[in-house]
């Protein structure tokens, strides 16, 4: 199961993943603030913070990832995966922050008005940025899958604001170079709007998981759980976690007159046809009943019970 944890080399290869994340987000935000407090561009200026809160992310992932992959212990029996969500839920609250600083700048550029410039060193480092954004996103995006993290999933997010806010900064410069310099101002403001959506989203998620929201369809469990030799009902089932890590309990009747040995049987074939059938699932429990309902007829599937 560790495949589906923070722990041992999964936990090293999510930590690496951030440092290399951390010192490109870094680097491009550095170089979007300098120039855009330079150019006046209330877009790239805001831009750039909104990079800075991308590395600040990744440092608070490196924390609690860090924590997250602490192994089981007597008073964490599931492990100390959730504190992953926990950071993650801080993702989105960053993302928030970020939204409110970007509308102090655009409040200002309307009452002071707009001095922003668009000169050709604007179009190329907000193009360099934009192509950095798009290899972060898709790097974290593909590690974060196949490392079956929940952060660097939330992360990849995170960074797909700034690929759409470099988009609309971008389109911001081109109209402010036809004459029009409140787009740059506007620009900032259509950021917001594509940042706050991904704060909600991510906020969204982690809340499902700390609420044990179902990670598994109830009725395709059942599905795959009767049709296992010996099984004569399935009820009681219940999910829990993430959709890369799933934590699932469920009861299932066999006939009352066999051995215990034949029901533990029965109940490692469903183990093993659940697993194979939904590879999220990391740790499961089957309890099994006696099926009494009907002496020895078959009785039906109850997932409601």
């Amino acid at each position: 199961m560790e495949g589906h944890t923070a722990t041992g080399p999964s936990g090293s290869a999510i930590r690496r993943v951030l440092l290399y994340t951390l010192a490109l987000n870094i680097a491009v935000a550095g170089v979007k603030v300098i120039y855009g407090w330079s150019a006046g561009s209330v877009g790239m200026l805001s831009d750039g913070f909104h990079s800075f809160f991308d590395g600040l992310s990744n440092i608070m992932g490196l924390v609690g990832i860090w924590i997250a992959s602490h192994p089981p212990d007597e008073n964490h029996p599931y492990g100390h995966r959730k504190y992953e969500t926990f950071f993650t839920i801080a993702i989105s609250f960053m993302i928030f922050l970020t939204c409110f600083q970007i509308l102090r700048r655009v409040y200002l550029a309307f009452s002071v008005g707009h001095g922003a410039k668009a000169g050709d060193m604007s179009f190329a480092v907000m193009l360099f940025s934009l192509a950095v954004n798009i290899y972060v996103m898709a790097y974290e995006t593909r590690k974060g899958r196949e490392l079956r993290s929940e952060f660097l999933i939330a992360d990849a997010m995170h960074t797909k604001s700034d690929i759409l806010g470099s988009s609309a900064v971008i389109a911001g410069l081109v109209f402010t170079r036809m004459g029009y310099p409140v787009a740059d101002t506007i620009a900032g403001l259509i950021i917001v709007v594509f940042i706050g959506r991904i704060g909600y989203e991510i906020l969204r998620h982690a809340s499902d998981v700390l609420v044990d929201t179902v990670c598994i369809s109830t009725e395709a469990i059942l599905k795959v759980v009767t049709e296992v030799e010996g099984v004569k009902g399935c009820h009681a089932i219940r999910t829990r976690g993430t959709s890369e890590s799933v934590y699932l309990d469920l009861h299932i009747f066999v006939m009352p007159d066999i051995s215990v040995e034949t029901g533990h049987e029965i109940a490692g074939r469903v183990e093993k046809a659940v697993k194979a059938e939904f590879p999220s699932v990391v740790d499961m429990v089957v309890h099994v009943e006696p099926n009494r309902r009907h002496g020895h007829e078959t009785c039906p599937p109850c997932p409601h019970e």
